[in-house]
């Protein structure tokens, strides 16, 4: 086995942990917004490492891996910001636990002026 295999299934299996933990934090936040946050930060980078491991196991397919890389950092991140405004909107509650609601404050300000 060569170094670059090596350190291929090395970045491979790290970017498994993130998305496994993705999962877990999926399973366990109690509401949407904070399911949302920990999906997209952890599959963003799960994402993006397992992709970069299998670019270094395949070096001939290292240039379209750092396009997808940068096309999956880009847009992940800005799909969910949407996804939660729209909820947001939309009404959906936070969980009682939570302590503050910043854009409902920037809403009522908005509203007052």
């Amino acid at each position: 086995m060569s170094w670059n295999s090596l350190l291929g299934s090395i970045i491979t299996l790290l970017g498994s942990i993130f998305l496994f933990l993705g999962a877990l934090g999926v399973y366990r936040m109690p509401d949407l917004y904070n399911r949302m946050q920990a999906g997209t930060k952890s599959t963003t980078l799960g994402t993006m490492l397992t992709l970069l491991g299998i670019g270094i196991c395949h070096y001939e397919w290292l240039g379209q891996v750092l396009i997808l890389i940068i096309f999956i950092a880009l847009t992940n991140p800005i799909s969910s910001h949407a996804l939660a405004r729209a909820a947001h909107f939309k009404g959906i509650p936070l969980t009682a636990k939570s302590v503050t609601d910043k854009l409902k404050e920037e809403e009522s300000k908005a509203e007052v002026l």
